[in-house]
This record gives C-alpha cells, structure tokens and sequence, in this order.
C-alpha cells in the first residue's frame, strides 16, 4: 500500500518532536509538509525545534512554514516549565542550516490539501498543538478545509486535564480556534479523531531505552535519547511518555486504539472551565427533554483507551529503523 499522506501542525517541544520523528520516519507515512504555531515555545523556538528535528531526521525536503505567534484572541502561554527554557529539552543542539518555506502556514496547508485532493489521496492533517492555524485555515479558505481527508488532532479529554483542573493546555491555549475548527469539520462532513489526555500518556518510553537510542550513535538516536532523558529528569521518574507521538502512531496501527463517537463541544465562557472539552458520554437513551442543550453538532471520534506499550514500541523501532 502507498504511504498516507499527512502534514503535522506542531509547537514543537518534547513529544512533538517525538511525532515528527515518526512521521519523518516511518515507510508508511507520507510527510509532505509542517506547519507551526506558538504554543508550547514562542513561535520562533518552536521553528527552530521543528528544523531541527526534521534535519537529524534527514528530511530536509519536507517544506515547514511559520503561522500564528498567538492564540486568535487569548495573551499566549507557554510550557517552557515542562519542555526546557528552549522548548526542547535544552539539548544545546546544532542550530538547524535548512530554511523556512517561504508560504505562511495557512497558504501551505491551503496549497498541500488542495493538490492532494486532486491526487485521489486526501490529506490526513494531524494538529499535535493549539489549533490557530487550522481555525484560520478554515474561516479563510473553506472551500479548502472542506477537501481534508481527516483530521486527528491532539487535545482535550473526556476525563482528563492538565493545564488547568478543567482543561488541557492546547485547547486551553486557543479554546476558539478548537471550537471553529469542529465546527467546520461538522459544516464540511470532515471526519475528525480526537486523541486527548486519556490517552495520552499511556506509550513511554523507559530511561534505560533512551539510552540505547543515544547508543546508536546516530543525529536521531541522540535527539530522541536526549528527549528521553530530558524528560525523565524533568519529571523525576524513570519513564516518559512519548505523548503526540501516539496520535501519528495510531494512523500506523489503527487497532491499538479504541475510538467512540461522541458529540463534544468546547466550553468557552465558563469561570472556572473555559478551554474544556464537554465529550458527552450518556448514551441518549432516555428522555433528555429536561436538557436545554441537547447532544453537541460535532461528533467526533474519542481516542478512550490506547495500547500504550504497541505504540511505544512502534515508535522504537521507527527511531531505531528496524523497519
């Protein structure tokens, strides 16, 4: 079978990185282009990251724009306090030579959607970040965002938060953009996956295999091992979750996930819960007249449990290329 074709959309910190590493990497995907956006370091932090990754993965031809610095209408926010003052383990690596493309992000996800649509393999976009540049992607060119073939995006969760007791940080960071994108997925019939934080720690990677990584003496063995250490220091544990590196891995082994349609909306006004994803899990069966709202537009299919130790290995054998 041919390789999917996906474009990642990153802030590139820890577990970004360890995305980008599986999608540069691995036969089965096709990655043909990065977009980034401010969110887990400045925009021009998550640049450099994101250069950098692709260069020691050897993937010097996939085209990387620059978006939006900030949220549509918050102050941005980082999370430096977990990613390292650079926003990527703070591993004093070799600044990337490869550049920039010269198109913003939203014109590149514009121009790759649409010659991949009419290639008869529609694109698999995968948001690993907040959301800015796909919400402007879709209320500029919707007649564009209506051609996605899918989108998988990391975010939310159904029972788990993080950056604050309601909310997880990329929907945090640009509620917004996350609300305009699902409703346009429901507007254009895009199908849209949801892997979010009930999930998202379950593939980590153990310190004693980071450093193998490093062992081999490759560029991306030492980055991924780096990454890997970092953050088993970082968080005092002999473990780290390889996090977004799940939601590409699952377009690889779709079997290692369990999805339910739900209908979610994003809480935007709440006090105490704006940024949070309302995933609705009662099973409608009853008389729900009493509820003003009745069940969200979006109907998004929920990434609930996940064989952590599938996708960790998977992503091992990526980065060690067993494949």
């Amino acid at each position: 079978m041919s390789a999917q074709p996906v474009v990642l959309d990153v802030d590139t910190g820890i577990d970004d990185a360890c995305a980008l590493l599986l999608a540069a990497l691995h036969p089965g995907l096709d990655l043909v282009g990065v977009t980034c956006v401010g969110g887990n370091a400045p925009l021009p932090d998550v640049v450099r990251n994101t250069l950098t990754v692709l260069e020691a993965a050897g993937r010097r031809d996939v085209p990387v724009a620059a978006g939006a610095p900030r949220p549509l209408l918050e102050e941005p926010v980082d999370a430096r306090h977990v990613h390292g003052a650079d926003g990527m383990g703070d591993l004093r690596l070799t600044p990337p030579t490869m550049g920039l493309d010269p198109r913003s992000a939203v014109a590149l996800l514009r121009d790759l959607i649409d010659v991949h649509a009419d290639s008869g393999q529609p694109l698999t976009v995968v948001p690993l970040a907040p959301m800015t540049n796909i919400a402007l992607l879709a209320r500029t060119h919707p007649e564009i965002f209506a051609r996605i073939g899918r989108i998988v995006f990391m975010g939310g969760g159904a029972m788990v938060s993080n950056a604050t007791a309601a909310a997880e940080f990329n929907v945090f960071h640009d509620p917004e953009a996350t609300a305009i994108v699902l409703d346009a997925c429901t507007e254009h019939s895009v199908p849209v996956t949801m892997y979010g934080l009930d999930v998202f720690y379950a593939p980590t990677v153990t310190a004693q295999e980071g450093a193998g990584l490093r062992a081999l003496g490759t560029r991306v063995g030492d980055l991924a091992g780096g990454l890997i250490d970092f953050a088993c220091g970082r968080f005092a544990t002999d473990t780290a979750t390889i996090g977004d590196a799940g939601a590409v891995a699952i377009l690889l082994a779709p079997d290692a996930v369990r999805l339910q349609r739900l209908p979610v909306r994003v809480e935007l006004s709440g006090t105490w819960t704006r940024g949070r994803t309302i995933v609705d899990l009662r099973d409608w069966a009853g008389d729900m007249e009493h509820d003003p709202h009745g069940p969200a537009p979006a109907v998004v299919d929920v990434a609930l449990e996940l064989d952590g130790t599938a996708i960790a290995a998977l992503w091992l054998r990526t980065v060690r290329g067993e494949l």
